[in-house]
Formats: structure tokens, sequence, C-alpha cells
């Protein structure tokens, strides 16, 4: 079999018989439903995203509206998601597309990757999907499937893997059903080629695939070198009044979590207290230490050490900090926060 002209039309008769075809932003495939499904898909799984793509259109049906919208409003839809720098990058392109682009997408690859947080990939998988375009992606279910079907060595971020990739992936392109073609080689990727126990056996490209007939397929493609996570711990404080609201603060931003609303967050104990003293009125000494909550980003391991402290009066300078803002527990679910911050005031 030879590959480069079997792959495409292979593929797509795969994706005919087994492929997702009722997603939701497949029905109307419109650039900006596009763009926002590849973005929300980026280190997240289709089951996932669903509920927060149909709740974000909802909510902001289009580049304007999007642009218009609070950049609170905005990581309130995206709360729950993960990776907010998405969130943040995607308020930013949308409002830059309103200055440069008329309020429309792009459809140019440079012009798409001058926008904040579209990588080449991304803007690829959005020329191909919203206007057909012949545009080669390559996410991480694509590096897998190629790099096992031609043998390629090395981890496929390094920049020699990643170049060999790219190549390929430009020159398996068909020339139509690109919209089809793009889907197919995710779904590909995502349901048969997976990252552990692939289904060689319902491959329809398995006698060609390098790694299925020399054995490879748990070696390829290989890992990132790794290193153990190391771990951080940080003290937050879960401040209610009599009331029954909690004392939220907003992040720096930037870092993790930015422009995010959470709890007042320290380094240590002498810090919360020193801050406690500083912002608010009542007995520190009755804090109540909760369970810790453990939270895991790519690069390390967040251990978060909160404590409680209930019936506590504000001063006056928290209604004057724009960086304060009580909330009662309805509030907090249209309140933009970090995934472990929410899971904790809903346990707490």
């Amino acid at each position: 079999m030879n590959l480069e002209h079997a792959f495409a039309p292979a593929l797509l008769a795969w994706f005919d018989r087994h492929g997702r075809h009722d997603l939701p932003w497949q029905h109307p495939r419109t650039p900006y439903r596009v763009w926002l499904s590849e973005i929300m898909l980026q280190q997240t799984q289709v089951a996932v995203v669903v509920p927060y793509f149909a709740r974000f259109v909802d909510a902001l049906p289009d580049v304007p509206a999007l642009a218009r919208a609070s950049q609170d409003d905005v990581l309130a839809l995206w709360s729950g998601l993960g990776y907010y720098a998405r969130a943040r990058n995607l308020h930013a392109a949308a409002q830059r597309c309103m200055e440069l682009h008329g309020g429309d997408l792009p459809r140019d690859l440079d012009a798409l990757q001058a926008l904040p947080g579209i990588g080449r990939s991304t803007a690829g998988a959005i020329l191909s999907q919203a206007w057909g375009d012949r545009a080669a992606i390559l996410d991480g279910n694509v590096k897998r499937v190629l790099a096992r079907l031609f043998g390629i060595e090395g981890w496929p971020g390094l920049p020699k893997a990643e170049k060999q990739l790219w190549a390929i992936a430009a020159n398996l392109l068909p020339e139509a059903r690109l919209a089809d073609y793009t889907q197919a080689q995710m779904d590909f990727g995502a349901t048969l080629c997976t990252r552990a126990d692939p289904a060689c056996a319902a491959c329809p490209l398995r006698e060609a695939c390098v790694a299925h007939r020399e054995g490879r397929t748990a070696e390829l493609p290989h890992p990132k070198p790794g290193k153990p996570l190391p771990e951080r711990e940080a003290r937050m404080l879960l401040v209610e009044d009599d009331r029954g609201r909690v004392l939220l603060q907003r992040r720096p931003p930037t870092g993790v979590w930015a422009a995010l609303w959470s709890l007042p967050e320290h380094a240590d104990a002498a810090a919360s207290r020193e801050w406690f003293d500083q912002h608010l009125a009542g007995d520190f000494a009755r804090a109540e230490a909760l369970a810790p909550v453990l939270h895991g980003f790519t690069h390390y391991r967040l251990r978060i050490l909160p404590m409680r402290i209930a019936g506590v009066r504000p001063r006056d300078a928290v209604g004057d900090n724009p960086g304060l803002r009580w909330a009662s527990r309805a509030e907090l679910q249209a309140i933009g926060l970090p995934a472990p911050v929410r899971r904790l005031l809903e346990d707490g």
C-alpha cells in the first residue's frame, strides 16, 4: 500500500462509517463556531467540551458578541473548563477581529496565526473546516497517528520530529472534502489509534503502518523526556460573613488563573493572619483547617491548604477595594472561579 496515495481515501471511507458527524459545532459549521470548538478542545475531551460549547454560543453567538462581553462574563462561561489563558486569548482575538477584520475571522493562515491563542494547527483546522481550504493540522492525535504510520523517531514536540510531521501532513492533504478530512484525522486518533491499546485490528491502514508492522505501537510516538512534577503549597482563606457570603479576591492579570476570582491566597499561615487583620474584623484564632485540595497543572502539582473562618465582619476597605468582593452561594455559579476553588466552595 502506498501511504501517500491511500491515506486520505482510506481515512475518509473510515470516517463515513465511523466518524463523528453530529458534533454541535458542525451544525452549522461557521468560522466562529469552528474556532471556538478548536480552542475549547485543546487538551480537553469532546464529551467535556460539548455542554460548555452550547452554553457559550447561547450567550455569545458570534465574534461581535464575544468582543463586547466583559472578561468576567467570558471567564464565568469558561469556569471549570481549565486552561483559562484560552478564554482570555479568545476574548482578545475577538476584539482584534473587530479592529482589523470587520468583525470576522480572517480567511488567511498568517492573519489567523497573528491572533492571540491561534497557532499553526488551530489556524489550519479553522481554514479547512470553515472554508474547505487545503490546510494541514498537527494536533496531538494527528502527531500520534503519523508517527506510528511512518515510524517517526523522537518525541513529536522536538523541532526535528515536528518538522518531519508537518511535511507529511501537508503532503497527505486531499483535493476535496477538507472539512471531513480534518475531522476524520482527529476522530481517527481519538477513537481508534489511541494512546493506549489502539484498535489495530480495525485499522484500514494497518498493513502500511510501520509501528504495527514492527510491533512498536506502544513505543511510538516517543514520550516527552520526563521529570518528576514538583509540588507546591498554597494557603487559602474561606471567609464567610454573618450572611453566609464568601469573600473573593481577584487574581493578578498574569500567571496561574489570571484575572479569575478566587479565595485569598498566601504563602504561609503568618501571611494569612497578617492579611486577615488588615482587611477583616474577627478572630483569626477561630479559623478551622479544612481537608487539603490537590490540583494538577502541566508543570507542577498544587496542594491547597484551606482555612475556614465564619461570622467575620468586613472592614470598610473591602467595599472600597475593586480586587475584593462578597458573593452569596447563589452568585458563585455565575462567577469565573478556578476549578479546585469551586470544588472547595461546594464541599465547604
